[in-house]
């Protein structure tokens, strides 16, 4: 090993330690930090951050990167490391743009957004919220015109999120999704409806925790590199691939979505626990492609746990650790969990109108980023949109804009993933059905394991090391299309709503 590159692996090492400290300062604050303990944290939280950008945009690393890239280095290094430097120096090329006091204001406004998204979303008054979004909007124009300056904003935010991945090609393929959605969505909803009224009840919250306990273990989660904490909104937290964490979000009201929220997170949890271990500690370890991240937790959540076959080995399992469950059959549970219906809240959405939520979102992304849309004129504009595509309207914030978490953090150009991901599903189910046959068989017969094998060997053990284009032709031989979701889509619910 070269003794520049032996340099760069002592750097990581110390960004390592950085981005640990930064971790666990958000899980604390997500997770149990008392609300008077905000301050500390988010003044703990601006100091490591900026910390490692400084190290990150240095003139050491900068140079260091330089001479690693020259070919008697270059030459030297294998494939994985090929991949990391020049990740490495792409990514430093846009921060180095970036003064550090504007990262460090940058910082403290998402700090203090998630914060009031909080407060806001629990007194569902948006007003609260609005002038630290319109921060962040300004913040993200004036870092993004620096970082790209050769790309159009919303183009880049899109870019930052699904490597490659821009509006045109959004655009095309969410078009051809909703041109075979939206009649499927209307015949749908016109047909009769099962009766749901045995769902409406007291759900004991300890009793939701054992499920999600066995149904994380069940799918594969692995609990010597894992751990489960609650949250207002679920997300997955990883800080290698020995130790990612889960968190969710219990109602005494509903335990159909918890265990759903268990099954997605756990999904993007089982990504991250099976990179190949030799990439951790490096830029290559995890995968910041969210599309393709979201392809797993959604496949676990929606291919595999909406699919009646998952249930069919646990179901009395679940009736034992959930007794309200116990006069539902396993075929009245697998009707309500694919009953579609026009709802407001994303995260509880069936798994045909999301397509329309997330779109919802893309489509008032556009109209910040391009169409100069103000944070005031938001909430109705997304009021239109939910009555226009789902024939709804929210009756406060807190069910309507206030919902998500995502830009109280700066994440625009997130929500696009969580479609393409489902779009990417369709193409991998088509292509994991061609290798080792039957989902339906495999989750009949308890077989989980070698369905998750597939995706392990297929995708998750590269982490990023593969671009998003590449894994889809690797693994599916074409490039992004909806057509396998649309399949998917009217196959499984005209048997399920007798649709001609």
């Amino acid at each position: 090993m070269s003794e520049k590159l032996t340099k760069l692996k002592d750097i990581l090492a110390q960004l390592n330690r950085l981005t640990l400290v930064n971790e666990l300062l958000y899980w604390d604050m997500r997770t149990i930090m008392p609300k008077e303990g905000f301050e500390g944290h988010a003044e703990a939280t601006e100091h490591y951050e900026t910390e490692a950008f400084r190290i990150e945009t240095s003139d050491e690393l900068f140079e260091l990167l330089g001479e690693l890239s020259k070919p008697e280095e270059w030459d030297q290094l294998d494939d994985d490391w090929k991949f990391i430097v020049k990740k490495m120096r792409e990514e430093q090329e846009r921060d180095r743009r970036i003064p550090e006091e504007l990262f460090s204001r940058f910082v403290a406004a998402q700090t203090e957004a998630e914060r009031a998204w909080e407060e806001a979303k629990e007194a569902s008054d948006y007003s609260i919220f609005s002038p630290h979004l319109a921060k962040l909007i300004d913040l993200t124009k004036e870092v993004k015109a620096l970082t790209h300056p050769e790309m159009e904003i919303y183009d880049a935010l899109l870019d930052d999120y699904e490597k490659g991945m821009d509006s045109a090609t959004i655009d095309r393929i969410f078009t051809e999704l909703k041109e075979g959605l939206v009649p499927l969505v209307h015949s749908i909803l016109a047909a009769e409806q099962p009766d749901d009224s045995k769902f409406n009840r007291k759900y004991d919250l300890d009793a939701q925790r054992k499920v999600q306990k066995l149904l994380l273990t069940y799918i594969g989660f692995d609990w010597d590199k894992g751990t489960v904490g609650e949250s207002e909104h679920p997300f997955t937290l990883d800080l290698s691939s020995r130790d990612v964490r889960v968190t969710n979000h219990f109602r005494e009201d509903n335990a159909i979505d918890p265990m759903f929220s268990a099954i997605h997170e756990g999904g993007h949890a089982i990504f991250e626990q099976n990179v190949d271990p030799k990439l951790d500690g490096t830029p290559a370890g995890g995968c910041d492609y969210l599309g393709i991240h979201e392809s797993q937790s959604r496949f676990f959540e929606n291919i595999l746990g909406r699919n009646i076959n998952f249930w069919k080995p646990i179901y009395a399992d679940v009736q034992k650790l959930q007794p309200e469950f116990a006069d539902i059959t396993l075929e009245e549970f697998a009707r309500e969990i694919n009953h579609v219906r026009a709802s407001m809240i994303r995260t509880a959405a069936d798994e045909v109108t999301y397509c329309l939520h997330v779109i919802l979102r893309y489509e008032v992304e556009k109209a910040i980023f391009r169409e100069g849309v103000g944070v005031d004129e938001l909430p109705a504009l997304w009021n239109r949109k939910m009555q226009e595509y789902l024939g709804i309207t929210p009756a406060n914030d807190a069910e309507g804009i206030l919902q998500d978490m995502h830009w109280s953090d700066g994440s625009f150009g997130y929500f696009p993933t969580y479609l393409l991901g489902s779009i990417y599903d369709g193409m991998f189910l088509e292509a994991m059905e061609a290798e080792i046959g039957s989902v339906d068989t495999l989750l009949a017969e308890g077989k989980i394991g070698e369905i998750r094998g597939w995706l392990n060997r297929n995708i998750h053990r590269y982490g990023c090391t593969r671009l998003p284009k590449e894994v889809l032709l690797k693994v599916c031989g074409r490039e992004a299309t909806a057509q396998p979701l649309l399949k998917y889509f009217r196959e499984k619910y005209a048997k399920y709503y007798d649709l001609r």
